[in-house]
């Protein structure tokens, strides 16, 4: 969220922001209901002032007459202002309406763009796998190796459905496990967060209202996380932390849950796109420069292309344009993996930044060294999810007798070097 002030002194800047987005919001409009918001807050302020001041008069009053004429007279404020809290309701529900709407700056290196198809590759790691053999998709090949099952998956679960079983679930285990070691050694600390999660959650980091038709949500109306950013950064809300705390550095691990609501009959094969998944997540907190974000920006997208890097997986790396960023990122970089079954690239992780779009909401702030109250800058990227990666990485290393080898990296955790031999 913006602060209105920067809005309404920016007013260019956002509606530039907004094209650039393709976000519509009518901006005019909020200036307008935000004068409205003003005058009535002002009313109500300098009426209840002069309540305190008759309030206060009262006890003090020379003679009964003098004392019934104050009460008269608070009776009469107090009427007024019942009345303009009343007048000041829907348009404070307005407002708060539309400021939810406000999309962030963009950074000026973000190209334009409507879409992803507009993305701009800035990095290529590795040769695109190629076979001298017919190669199989990931589908084909954890069939043959009993690795997943769709079918029952679709049985129990409905579309998109699936079970991971065997050298497919311990192939999912091994990863975890070494993605946890890999970026804990780069300072991060591990957390396991809730996964039903109050709505307001969900607001703090932009999620919605824009999204609402992609979450899953409760009876009692909680949500269920589609990624841990969401309860992650929701742990230090309306919290006062100290700039020597900075940065902090959260590795999230969870189960995220996603309806793919508009994606009906796309990507419908194998583990694409599904419904439920794991992933681990970079969330990060850092002092309120913009310099600060950009440098750790770069710091987590990198975490995550040198762990594909160790696994020997080819990948680009583009910026998204304008049309693919999100209502709060300020820049976002995507790393696809190279599919050979599809001859293309497919997202694997994002890493945005989002300066202090996220905390105002959340209320999260910290105190600097002279003592003054900021908010602080939020930052977050994708380290790996689950299942997605394993589609990218039996196909890539697939033998043309079908067996499957393994990273090397892996091979501690996987406990052999090869899926399919000798079987």
């Amino acid at each position: 969220m913006l602060d209105i002030k920067f809005i309404r002194e920016n007013i260019d800047l956002v509606k530039m922001a907004a094209t650039k987005k393709k976000i519509k919001i009518d901006l005019d409009r909020l200036v307008v209901v935000d004068e409205s918001r003003r005058s009535i807050m002002f009313r109500l302020e300098e009426k209840r002032a002069e309540q305190n001041r008759v309030s206060e008069g009262i006890p003090t009053a020379s003679d009964d007459i003098a004392r019934q004429s104050l009460i008269t007279a608070m009776q009469a404020l107090k009427v007024e202002i019942q009345q303009d809290e009343e007048a000041l309701k829907p348009v404070l529900e307005e407002w708060q309406s539309l400021m939810l709407q406000v999309p962030n700056i963009p950074d000026m290196s973000v190209p334009d763009g409507d879409s992803d198809a507009d993305n701009q590759e800035v990095k290529t790691w590795g040769e695109q796998t190629a076979f001298g053999f017919e190669a199989k998709d990931h589908v084909e090949l954890m069939l043959k190796h009993n690795m997943v099952d769709f079918e029952r998956g679709s049985k129990v679960h409905g579309f998109r459905g699936y079970y991971l079983l065997g050298d497919g679930a311990r192939l999912t285990w091994a990863i975890w496990n070494y993605a946890n070691a890999f970026f804990g050694e780069k300072g991060f600390v591990p957390v396991i967060p809730p996964t039903i999660v109050r709505k307001a959650n969900l607001y703090g980091t932009g999620h919605l209202p824009n999204e609402a038709d992609d979450v899953y949500r409760t009876q009692d109306e909680d949500y269920l996380i589609g990624t841990s950013e969401v309860s992650v950064m929701g742990y230090y809300a309306d919290e006062v932390l100290d700039k020597s705390q900075f940065p902090v550095k959260f590795l999230g691990f969870s189960p995220c849950y996603r309806r793919e609501a508009g994606s009906h009959g796309k990507d419908t094969r194998g583990l694409i796109r599904v419904h439920e998944f794991h992933k681990i997540e970079q969330v990060l907190l850092c002092e309120a420069s913009h310099q600060e974000s950009v440098q750790w920006h770069e710091w987590l997208n990198t975490n995550t292309e040198e762990f594909i890097e160790s696994l020997g997986i080819p990948y680009r790396t583009v910026i998204n344009c304008g049309g693919d960023l999100g209502q709060g990122q300020v820049k976002k970089y995507d790393v696809e993996l190279w599919v050979p079954g599809e001859k293309t690239y497919r997202e694997i992780s994002s890493a945005s930044y989002f300066h202090d779009f996220q905390t105002r909401r959340f209320n999260i702030r910290y105190r600097d060294e002279s003592g003054k109250i900021q908010y602080a800058h939020s930052l977050n990227c994708t380290a790996i999810p689950t299942p997605r990666i394993l589609v990218s990485l039996v196909e890539n290393f697939q033998q043309a007798d079908g067996t499957i080898v393994i990273p090397e990296v892996l091979r501690p955790y996987f406990g052999k070097e090869i899926i399919g031999a000798g079987e």
